[in-house]
């Protein structure tokens, strides 16, 4: 590998604001690895030479970015890893891919994904799985597992993906590399193709803190075209943070005991003795109804999936299967083009938004999210921040668990809690577990993303995790 795709993302920017780093070979080098993918991480990968003219002094200084499938770019196909969105081409572009191009990320690709960000391993891809870079026979995580394959593989400096459930924090741990889940609103959703419109969230998988931090900053901001955005509440710096004393990292045995890994647990414990070591200081807390996240998570989000994906039944655009009659049509292009785990969730959520089972399934799951954002509430007046393993265990098989969709739900077990409750969460890198990289989860009260980032920062310093073995 080049040495200069071995600089992060802001060293590349830093050095085409100086002038020792040429942005057209900065674009050529990343173009040509990701036209030579061998990870299936690419759905699409621009066909320019040369990259857009951009700014010298723009603030993502030429560094080219990777596009989870599921965000509309205009002329671009955008097709949400499915068979039903097949060549479809969007007359506009995602809020969040154009704030991050005007701030001067030319677009490289787009990335495969989960059909319609639903899965924990981007094995429900209609166009095939992705491979984790650090071993081919293995899952990235998903559902944004194209965008953490390209980025621990070296064949883009950054990406975004997004975050329903536990989207890019869990492939970010299973490919070694950084994903930050931000505050519910801190970046607009206009232009991202819906699964659970409560809970989506755009955010970076980057291969440091200081890199996410740099994209995320470019992301934020209130957008007129999505009302459930927020202004973010002050600047979004650079991470500075060198210890982390101070600080209270509380634990909950609900998501850091049973049901995790013993090699995942080793690599979270010794990343707590770090953090002690920092200075932090390390409190128990409870999350009481943490164990019922994910039961409530997977009624909440298939229900609002089977309305939003309700628009997809051949008449305006993506597949149409001719029949004599509509509903027919309807029915044919829906079979044909949705695979089966959306046709698993269309169905569980339909069943649970029926006459006489909403308030037994649907409205009690959101009165569990209620109970569940409640116990953050409280865990807050005795620490500043919740930690936990990111996932329950290492990258897995590809094929070990698609015929068993509890056992792939369980993924999520640690981070379906945070998204339920819309706050912002970053995983980073913190050791290997039988030769797999393994995450730490950092999460925090609503808009605390640059505390968030200052403490990753001072940890991952710390940990000093080697991921070039993935970019070989």
């Amino acid at each position: 590998m080049s040495e200069l795709l071995e600089l992060t993302a802001a060293q590349a920017a830093e050095g085409v604001r100086t002038g020792t780093v040429d942005p057209g070979e900065l674009w050529t080098e990343y173009r040509e690895r990701a036209l030579a993918d061998e990870l299936n991480a690419f759905s699409w990968v621009s066909g320019e030479i040369s990259p857009p003219e951009v700014e010298r002094n723009a603030p993502l200084g030429g560094v080219p970015l990777a596009v989870k499938d599921l965000f509309c770019t205009e002329g671009i196909p955008s097709q949400a890893g499915s068979k039903i969105l097949e060549g479809y081409r969007p007359p506009y572009t995602a809020t969040a891919v154009e704030r991050l191009t005007s701030a001067g990320a030319p677009l490289l690709g787009k990335t495969h994904q989960d059909e319609f960000a639903m899965g924990s391993s981007t094995e429900n891809c209609a166009y095939g799985p992705v491979l984790n870079p650090w071993d081919r026979s293995r899952v990235p995580g998903g559902s944004s597992g194209g965008s953490a394959a390209a980025v621990a593989s070296g064949a883009a400096p950054w990406a975004i993906g997004t975050d329903t459930g536990g989207s890019i924090r869990q492939p970010a741990a299973l490919c070694g590399i950084v994903g930050l889940k931000p505050t519910y609103g801190a970046v607009s959703r206009y232009g991202m193709i819906a699964f659970a419109s409560s809970l989506d969230q755009a955010g970076p998988l980057t291969r440091d803190v200081t890199d996410c931090a740099l994209l995320f900053g470019a992301m934020v901001g209130q957008d007129p075209c999505d009302s459930t955005s927020l202004a973010f509440p002050e600047p979004v710096g650079l991470p500075t943070a060198s210890d982390l004393r101070g600080v209270r990292l509380g634990v909950p045995e609900e998501l850091s005991g049973e049901g995790i890994e013993s090699g995942v647990l080793a690599t979270f414990h010794a990343t707590l003795d770090r953090a002690r070591d920092l200075g932090a200081e390390i409190v128990d807390i409870t999350l009481p109804h943490a164990p019922h996240a994910l039961a409530a998570y997977y009624l909440i989000a298939p229900a609002e999936a089977s309305a939003n994906l309700a628009r997809y039944d051949g008449v305006r655009y993506g597949l149409r299967e001719p029949a004599d009659d509509l509903l027919t049509m309807y029915t044919h292009t829906r079979s044909e083009g949705f695979g089966a785990e959306v046709k698993r969730r269309i169905m569980l959520g339909t069943y649970a938004l029926s006459s006489g089972y909403y308030d037994a399934y649907y409205g009690k799951a959101q009165k569990v999210r209620t109970k569940i954002a409640e116990d953050f509430t409280a865990a807050w007046q005795v620490c500043d921040f919740m930690v936990s393993p990111t996932s329950p265990g290492a990258a897995f098989g590809l094929g070990d668990k698609t015929d068993d969709p509890w056992a792939m739900y369980l993924n999520d077990y640690c981070t379906v809690p945070v998204s339920l409750a819309g706050l912002p969460a970053i995983s980073i890198p913190n050791g290997l577990a039988d030769g797999l990289p393994t995450g730490f989860q950092i999460a925090g009260p609503a808009f605390s993303e640059n505390r968030i980032l200052d403490s990753a920062r001072a940890l991952e310093q710390a940990i000093g995790f080697d991921g070039s073995r993935a970019r070989e």
